[in-house]
C-alpha cells in the first residue's frame, strides 16, 4: 500500500513539474483543434473533456495489463520503477507531443507526419509497421482468451 501511495505521489509530481516543463517547451497556442476546425462528423468530432481524458487514460494505461505481468515475471520488482517513470518521462510526453504535432498538421496520422518530415519511404514503412502492430495486438487478444 505504501508503494502505491508513493507511486501516485510521484505521478502527480511528474504531472505538475514535468508536464509544465513540456508545455513550456512546446508552447501551445490558441489555434483550433482539427475536431473543431474540420468537424466532418466522422473522423474529426469534438467530444466532451471527460471522454477525451478517458481515451488518453486508456491509451497510456491500456498496455499495463498486457506487458506489466510479463515484465514483472522476467525482471522482478524493478519493473515497478519502469512503469512509474516510464509513464512520466516517456508515455505522457510522447502522447502529448505526437498529439500536438498532429494538431498542427491538421490531424495527420503518424505515418503522414513521417512522410512530411522523413520522406515518402518513411511514410510507407510507418504504414506497414502500423498494420503489423495492429495484427500482432489483435493476435495477442485473441490468443489470450483461449486458455
Amino acid at each position: 500500500m505504501i508503494s502505491l501511495i508513493l507511486s501516485l505521489g510521484v505521478l502527480l509530481a511528474g504531472f505538475a513539474v514535468y508536464g509544465r516543463l513540456t508545455e513550456k517547451v512546446f508552447a501551445p497556442d490558441g489555434r483550433q483543434t482539427p475536431a473543431v476546425a474540420i468537424n466532418d462528423g466522422v473522423d474529426c468530432v469534438p467530444m466532451p473533456l471527460w471522454k477525451a481524458f478517458l481515451i488518453q487514460l486508456l491509451n497510456i494505461a491500456g498496455t499495463g495489463p498486457i506487458f506489466g505481468a510479463l515484465m514483472g515475471a522476467c525482471f522482478g520488482p524493478v519493473v515497478f520503477l519502469w512503469i512509474v517513470f516510464g509513464s512520466i518521462l516517456g508515455g505522457a510526453v510522447h502522447d502529448y507531443m505526437s498529439g500536438m504535432i498532429s494538431c498542427r498538421h491538421g490531424g495527420s496520422s503518424i505515418a503522414e507526419l513521417s512522410g512530411i518530415y522523413l520522406g515518402n519511404a518513411a511514410k510507407w514503412i510507418m504504414r506497414v509497421f502500423s498494420v503489423v502492430l495492429l495484427v500482432l495486438t489483435g493476435t495477442v487478444f485473441v490468443n489470450s482468451q483461449r486458455r
